[in-house]
């Protein structure tokens, strides 16, 4: 069970990026890097292709930054937090806030 999954909310803690808030667009588990939204910009330089229908030209898109980097974002504290497991009664397992101790996962 990953700490950091699609669709998750985090803050960026290094970087040029720093501080800023986005959402997990996808997770690469095999190099334990993640993809945040408009996290990391990037310009690439395209060339066009008409049998495909891409124009050329400069896009922004969005690049991997290490997983490390980045923290669950908790509302209540409004602050980026450190995540944990905890097993709960019914024998699900499921990932916990470290400093309140709230379920992540509803």
């Amino acid at each position: 069970m990953r700490k950091i999954r699609k669709g998750d909310d985090v803050v960026v803690r290094t970087g040029k990026d720093s501080g800023k808030r986005g959402t997990v667009l996808k997770v690469l588990a095999d190099v334990g890097k993640v993809v945040v939204e408009n996290v990391n910009l990037v310009k690439k330089h395209t060339k066009p292709n008409p049998q495909r229908g891409i124009s050329g030209g400069i896009i922004e898109k969005e690049m991997p930054i290490d997983a490390s980097n980045v923290m669950l974002y908790n509302p209540q504290t409004k602050k980026g937090d450190r995540v944990g497991f905890r097993i709960l009664e019914d024998g699900r397992k499921v990932r916990v806030f470290k400093s309140t101790s709230e379920v992540v996962d509803v």
